[in-house]
């Protein structure tokens, strides 16, 4: 149900507004879910689980930070493993100040 331009949700006759996160904050999710795994990296279902994702966005996700540098995909015996890349930290670390400083002028990324 959308009031006002907000989504709510209905559940036992009780009305919950529902927050939806931007694309700026999934990729901010998925990168510090990747980096708080360290040099050993995240496999996917861990990924998918901690980043709360179904697995065919994750894998355009992943397709659009590994085209562009930010994490590294190795594949060993058909299972893939994701590691953040030194880019990646350094985009993670400008959205930390770029969230900070917006939301000190009351603003929602």
């Amino acid at each position: 149900m959308v009031i006002n331009g907000n989504t709510y949700k209905m559940c036992k006759n009780m009305i919950f507004m529902v927050s939806y996160r931007t694309s700026m904050q999934i990729v901010g999710d998925l990168l510090t879910a990747t980096e708080q795994s360290g040099q050993e990296g995240i496999k996917t279902t861990a990924l998918i689980s901690k980043a709360n994702l179904p697995h065919s966005r994750l894998t355009k996700l992943i397709s659009n930070l590994t085209g562009n540098g930010l994490i590294n995909k190795i594949e060993f015996d058909g299972r893939h493993t994701f590691v953040i890349t030194q880019k990646g930290r350094q985009y993670l670390e400008s959205y930390a100040k770029f969230s900070s400083v917006a939301e000190s002028f009351g603003l929602e990324l």
